[in-house]
């Protein structure tokens, strides 16, 4: 009896009837009245298990006092109230598992409290920080409305004291000017001279500090007059240097008995006129400009591309091999375009054409002032789409040869304006498998030396003609010719399928559209 009794007090059954009870007495205006309701039966069931263990409890202490103990107790008391219609539901659990569930109940209930008061605080402290932030937002808006009432009544100051000091400035010159002996008066100053004098002394500060900006802006604007002199004196230097090579070339013709003969830069001699073109006046000096400008195609932008191509290729040869057919198909382009804009402008001005020279050189003259009209990027994607198809070259499916639009886009141009020479430059022609030669390459450090055929290009050979005038780079090995390739493009082509890339029955199908007059590799000269 005793743990019985033991766990009953220490569940606090009854306070927790009681605050129950209280709080139902706090909304019981609130609540609904099916609300109300549930709240009662909740009561009603909670006291029928106090009760039910009360009884417990009862049955318990009759037992310990033997048959005849608390009989009359019983009699006087449980009977009549039990009489009176009484009877007490069962609980349907046992008596461990009601104590546990008023437990679990009255512990709800704090913790339902404990949240209700903590959401409460929070509430009240988030209130009570909006309120200080809202009074400090207000505080800032006065300050700033102080600080603007103070700006403006300074501005309006400063300019009633600037105005006022204009005034006395052109008094004091006027009175400069009236005074016939002013060195007299140059140690008398009065106190008022003094203060207008520091009160003017800013003004000049900024006067002085304009006209430095003045001073500082027309000598840019004079720098950059002479920069635009400079080039244009640059350009004229070049365009009589030209014309004054072609002049000792014209009188060592004319003076020699016998010449010698030469390989002339016009294909018709006979159609030029007296008075030469620019073109043909600048043909030496541009001739030298795209050399130069051939060898450093080679020696950086084509170490930059492999460099980044390397990033996404493992395999050297492979980067080496995207290079040097991105370049092949850049010129291939480049001689496209070039002969479809000398048509339209051949079209253009057939009709109103009447000078002295013929229409060929006026044609290419104007070709030469207006290479900023050839559409490079045009040109590009093309070699871009005949890179995606061919078959000895492979990318990452992640990426695109537009990685390489820097590099083609220089090399289409260099290769446009390498047309408009008389004769014009190209590449040699070349092939996987081809017979090494030393006037048209120089052996990659990979090479094997003492191997007759070329494995594969790194860069083409420039050739003039048919004379060979900057030397390409290649690898030679031996078995250039039985090892087996396999293609490796990305995508299939029904012009060009990829079974023609790996037969060993055709080992020497060129890989490149250029006759077997240009094709390349280069060597510094």
């Amino acid at each position: 009896m005793a743990d019985t009794l033991r766990r009953l007090v220490s569940t606090s059954s009854f306070s927790a009837l009681q605050d129950k009870l209280d709080s139902w007495l706090k909304d019981y205006h609130l609540l609904s009245c099916d609300q109300n309701l549930n709240r009662c039966c909740e009561l009603v069931e909670l006291t029928a298990r106090v009760q039910g263990q009360l009884f417990a409890v009862l049955s318990q202490t009759a037992s310990e006092g033997g048959h005849y103990a608390g009989v009359e107790t019983l009699k006087s008391r449980l009977l009549p109230w039990l009489g009176s219609c009484f009877a007490l539901g069962s609980a349907g659990v046992s008596a461990d598992t009601s104590l546990s569930l008023i437990q679990e109940s009255v512990e709800k209930e704090k913790r339902i409290r404990d949240l209700s008061q903590s959401h409460e605080h929070e509430i009240h402290k988030m209130e009570s920080q909006l309120s200080s932030t809202r009074l400090e937002l207000d505080s800032v808006r006065q300050d700033l409305e102080d600080a603007q009432l103070e700006l403006d009544d300074t501005k309006n100051k400063s300019a009633t004291t600037l105005l006022a000091t204009e005034d006395e400035i052109l008094q004091l010159k006027a009175d400069l000017v009236t005074k016939k002996k002013p060195n007299t008066h140059r140690h008398t100053h009065t106190a008022k001279d003094l203060e207008w004098k520091k009160a003017i002394e800013p003004l000049f500060r900024l006067r002085a500090a304009c006209d430095q900006a003045d001073l500082y802006k027309r000598k840019l604007d004079v720098l950059d007059d002479y920069e635009r002199q400079i080039r244009l004196l640059k350009d004229e230097v070049s365009f009589l240097t030209a014309e004054k090579s072609l002049l000792r070339d014209r009188l060592t013709r004319s003076r020699s008995p016998s010449p010698l003969p030469r390989r002339s830069r016009s294909p018709s001699p006979l159609l030029r006129s007296d008075s030469p073109t620019r073109a043909q006046l600048t043909s030496s000096s541009r001739h030298a400009r795209l050399l130069s400008r051939f060898g450093d195609l080679y020696s950086t932008e084509r170490l930059e591309a492999q460099n980044l191509l390397r990033r996404y290729i493992d395999e050297l040869e492979m980067v080496q091999r995207i290079i040097f057919i991105g370049t092949v198909e850049a010129f291939h382009a480049a001689k496209m375009a070039y002969r479809q804009f000398k048509l339209r402008v051949r079209k253009t001005l057939s009709p109103t054409h009447a000078g002295p020279e013929s229409l060929e050189d006026a044609v290419v003259d104007y070709i030469v002032r207006n290479l900023d009209l050839y559409d490079v990027q045009a040109s590009v994607n093309d070699v871009i789409s005949a890179m995606n198809v061919h078959p000895k070259i492979s990318f990452p499916p992640e990426v695109d040869f537009i990685l390489l639009g820097s590099f083609l886009r220089e090399v289409c141009r260099v290769a446009f304006a390498m047309q408009t020479l008389e004769p014009p430059l190209d590449l040699a022609f070349s092939t996987d498998g081809e017979l090494y030669s030393e006037s048209k390459y120089r052996r990659s450090f990979d090479s094997e030396y003492s191997a007759p055929l070329v494995a594969y290009h790194v860069w083409p050979a420039l050739v003039e003609g048919d004379a060979v005038i900057m030397k390409g780079e290649a690898v030679t090995r031996r078995g250039a010719l039985w090892s087996p390739r396999r293609s490796r493009s990305r995508s299939s082509s029904p012009v060009r399928p990829r079974s023609r890339a790996g037969s060993p029955s055709r080992p020497l199908v060129s890989s490149n559209r250029q006759p077997p007059t240009a094709h390349i590799k280069l060597d510094q000269p």
